[in-house]
């Protein structure tokens, strides 16, 4: 069942399974907040079950891309086209969020985020990268790091 992000009442509706789900809660909102301060769209995330094929193209850039598998089970994940931006999140129950950016003009920006959830480590499989910090009023402190996508997908 879709769940559409209220930034202003932070909840862990579809993240109770996580450890640290009230700071990937705030994590989600804050992304809720970006998108309708900026873009005028509600932040709607589907559970994993429903969400096989963002979860799947998320998992293949990041293979294709940097040989990286990420160990914990996907919770939710979105996906949506915003102008000519495709969109793809996906919560995971470590409390790792990792977003696509993928432009559809040949020449555009095209990237790979990773937000860390308050009081999570750095998972293994993503250790070789550095990670600055963030402070947010929903999600308290994010960790953040990121990659260029350089190929087609």
């Amino acid at each position: 069942m879709p769940y559409d992000v209220d930034f202003k009442t932070v909840s862990t509706t579809g993240l109770e399974a996580s450890p640290v789900a009230d700071a990937l809660a705030g994590l989600r909102a804050n992304e809720a907040r970006y998108f309708h301060n900026k873009y005028g769209r509600t932040f709607t995330v589907y559970p994993a079950a429903e969400a096989r094929d963002t979860i799947a193209w998320v998992t293949r850039i990041l293979k294709e891309e940097r040989d990286i598998a990420i160990e914990s089970p996907p919770l939710e994940a979105t996906e949506f086209q915003v102008e000519n931006i495709r969109w793809a999140y996906v919560f995971y129950q470590s409390g790792l969020s990792i977003n696509a950016l993928y432009t559809l003009d040949d020449d555009g920006k095209r990237a790979v985020g990773f937000k860390l959830s308050d009081g999570m480590d750095i998972p293994e499989e993503l250790a070789k990268f550095k990670f600055a910090r963030q402070k947010s009023k929903l999600a308290g402190t994010i960790r953040g790091s990121y990659f260029v996508i350089k190929h087609e997908h």
